[in-house]
């Protein structure tokens, strides 16, 4: 596998590593060791599926708090995504900076994204699929979004919104939340939960 990482630390996009023939290739998607090699956290609790069934549909931005906060490793099997994550580390340079990342069946593409991270994407075409390797169980408890088009974020989505949920339509603004963010976000909570 290809490990580039992005301008957000720890944050990285991994692309295949094709073994080409007659049949067509062989990569590997996962690998324990190579995501330990790059300092990723190599655990998978979870896996999930996601269909959408309109362009423009938006999911997120999604996250949870420590104890529970998730790493995902996504990719997105059918049709397109532009996936998108949000630094939410109070200590770290980038917090609140985000990066875009286009998603294909066909570019075979993946987004890891670290704990602490908001996420969410924007589907480019009908049926449109995506999977996700979650590094920790739902736990609705511990679960947070963002606004998708809080302006303080300045997300830009390529396409006008087609579809999105009820509960994504209405997280509270960053000025409403961004204390308690800071707070449940930062190092010495997570490290109280470790």
């Amino acid at each position: 596998m290809i490990f580039t990482e992005t301008k957000l630390k720890g944050a990285f996009i991994i692309d295949i590593e094709r073994r080409e023939d007659s049949r067509g290739f062989f990569a590997r998607g996962f690998c324990q060791r190579e995501f330990e090699e790059h300092g990723l956290k190599p655990v998978i609790a979870q896996g999930n599926i996601a269909h959408n069934r309109k362009k423009g549909t938006i999911r997120g931005m999604h996250f949870q708090f420590p104890p529970a906060a998730e790493t995902k490793l996504v990719r997105c099997t059918r049709g397109g995504i532009v996936d998108i994550i949000v630094d939410l580390r109070p200590e770290s340079p980038t917090y609140l900076q985000h990066v875009a990342v286009e998603l294909t069946a066909d570019n075979y593409r993946a987004l890891y994204v670290p704990e602490r991270f908001a996420h969410g994407y924007q589907t480019l075409e009908d049926t449109t699929d995506t999977s996700y390797s979650v590094g920790e169980f739902y736990a609705p408890g511990t679960e947070g979004g963002l606004l998708y088009n809080d302006p303080r974020l300045g997300l830009e989505w390529p396409l006008p919104v087609s579809v999105i949920s009820d509960k994504d339509k209405v997280w509270k603004p960053l000025s409403e939340q961004e204390a308690e963010l800071k707070a449940r976000m930062s190092l010495e909570m997570e490290a109280a939960h470790r």
